[in-house]
């Protein structure tokens, strides 16, 4: 299943209209006569572009994702569907007492058992799974992305800087473990 041309072309025009206006932006803030060139907000007006492109790609991405999990969903259901019409068709083979509720149980699990063992075994499932993970992956690294983009706007750590801060402290702490160590054989 994959995006339909009437979406595509949306799309398009969607990133195209959304770059021209990015764009248009950009510039404007650029300019000393741009009210977003004064105050706090002039790294912000910088950086601008950079959040509205990672936000066209993004919303790219999203329609990746939402036509693989709407396959998905259908490969489950079309799987449930189809699992229960064998149920039904077995059922009624038993009699509808008591006794055989344990029977009708087991061929329940039975049956579903093995419509979704052959789903998930299958080829096209994994295929589609894989790329639903790839596409929510990659709308993940947008958002931290853009994050990144606002915090560093706002004079503010990004998380590979934090990340980095938190590997020294501790390496420091490794070092200061070892060195208290190390006095404390000397001192006894």
């Amino acid at each position: 299943m994959s995006i339909q041309p009437d979406v595509k072309k949306s799309l398009a025009n969607y990133k195209h209209n959304s770059l021209f206006w990015t764009d248009l932006m950009y510039l404007m803030s650029n300019r000393q006569q741009s009210l977003a060139a004064t105050g706090p907000f002039r790294k912000f007006a910088i950086n601008v572009k950079s959040i509205g492109t990672e936000t066209i790609e993004m919303n790219e991405d999203m329609a990746e994702f939402n036509t693989r999990l709407s396959a998905y969903y259908k490969q489950l259901t079309d799987t449930w569907n189809e699992a229960q019409k064998e149920y039904s068709r077995k059922v009624p083979e038993l009699p509808n007492d008591s006794e055989h509720v344990e029977a009708s149980k087991r061929i329940w699990i039975d049956i579903f058992e093995n419509y979704f063992t052959r789903l998930f075994d299958s080829v096209d499932f994994a295929e589609n799974f894989g790329k639903l993970v790839s596409s929510e992956l990659e709308i993940a690294k947008h958002w931290n992305n853009m994050t990144s983009i606002l915090l560093e706007s706002a004079n503010m750590p990004t998380k590979k800087e934090m990340d980095e801060v938190y590997k020294e402290l501790h390496s420091l702490r490794k070092r200061v473990a070892k060195l208290e160590k190390i006095a404390n054989k000397g001192g006894t």
